[in-house]
C-alpha cells in the first residue's frame, strides 16, 4: 500500500531501517532516548540529508494526522532534521520533525552551520516548539580527498576553534549540543587521541605541542560546563 503512493516511496529508505532498528534495539538500555515535550522517553534519530525528501512526504509519517503516521505507535521517536538552508526551517516545521541540527563542522559552510545564525534559528524553534541542536566540530580539512575544497578548511588553532564553536552553541541555550566527529581522518574532524603519523600517501594531523588527549579533555570540560549552565537556565 505504501508503494502505491509516489511521495511515500521517497521515505521507504528511512522507514524500513527505522522499523528494524526500533524492533530489534528499541528496548535496549544503550539505545539513546530523549524525553519529549509530552513526557515520553523516545529514541532520538538524526536524519541526514532530510531535505532531499519533500516536507509533504515526511508529513505522511511524522504528523499525527499523516496517512502513515508513526506518531503514538511503537515506532515513534524524536526525529531531528538537517538544517542547511534558511528556508529549510519552514520545511522542517511543515514536515512534522521534532527539531533540527546543523551537522557541518565548518563555520560558514552553510546557513545552518554558521554560528552567527544560531540565535535566529533558536528563536524560530522556540516559537514553534522545535528543538534546536547546534553541531560543533574541532576543525575541518578534507583537501587530501577534495583538493578543490580548500576554502572550507577550518584550522583548529590549538583547540580555540572547537572552544569558540562550543561557546557559540551554549550562548543560544540549547537542550542538546551535537559534536560532528568521526574516525574519518581525511576530513580532520577527529577528537580522539592522536599522535604523529606519516605514510607515503598521507600526513595525519596531530595535536602537538599539546597532549594526544587534548580534544577529549576539552570535550569533558565543556560537557561539564554545559551541564552547569543548564542548571542555571532552569533556575
Amino acid at each position: 500500500m505504501i508503494m502505491g503512493n509516489p511521495q511515500m516511496t521517497w521515505c521507504l529508505p528511512f522507514w524500513t531501517p527505522l522499523m528494524n532498528t526500533t524492533s530489534r534495539y528499541g528496548s535496549h538500555g544503550a539505545f539513546y532516548r530523549y524525553k519529549n515535550s509530552m513526557g515520553k522517553s523516545l529514541p532520538l534519530f538524526y536524519i541526514y540529508d532530510s531535505y532531499l525528501t519533500s516536507p509533504e512526504a515526511w508529513a505522511h509519517l511524522l504528523t499525527p494526522s499523516g496517512s502513515h503516521s508513526i506518531r503514538n505507535t511503537p515506532y515513534d521517536g524524536v526525529f531531528i532534521a538537517l538544517l542547511v538552508e534558511e528556508g529549510h526551517t519552514h520545511d522542517i516545521l511543515a514536515a512534522g520533525f521534532d527539531g533540527m541540527y546543523t551537522y557541518f563542522a565548518s563555520n560558514g559552510f552553510s546557513f545552518g552551520s554558521s554560528h552567527q545564525n544560531w540565535k535566529a534559528v533558536k528563536n524560530f524553534c522556540d516559537s514553534n516548539n522545535l528543538m534546536f541542536i547546534p553541531s560543533v566540530g574541532p576543525g575541518y580539512i578534507d583537501t587530501s580527498i577534495r583538493p578543490w575544497n580548500n576554502h572550507n578548511t577550518r584550522n583548529r588553532v590549538n583547540g580555540k576553534y572547537y572552544e569558540t564553536a562550543l561557546q557559540a552553541a551554549l550562548t543560544v541555550r540549547p537542550e542538546i549540543v551535537s559534536i560532528t566527529s568521526f574516525n574519518e581522518w581525511h576530513e580532520g574532524t577527529q577528537i580522539e587521541k592522536a599522535t604523529p603519523k606519516k605514510t607515503p600517501a598521507r600526513l595525519y594531523l596531530d595535536y602537538l605541542p599539546h597532549q594526544p588527549s587534548l580534544y577529549l579533555e576539552l570535550t569533558r570540560r565543556w560537557a561539564e560546563h554545559f551541564m552547569e549552565e543548564k542548571e542555571q537556565w532552569l533556575m
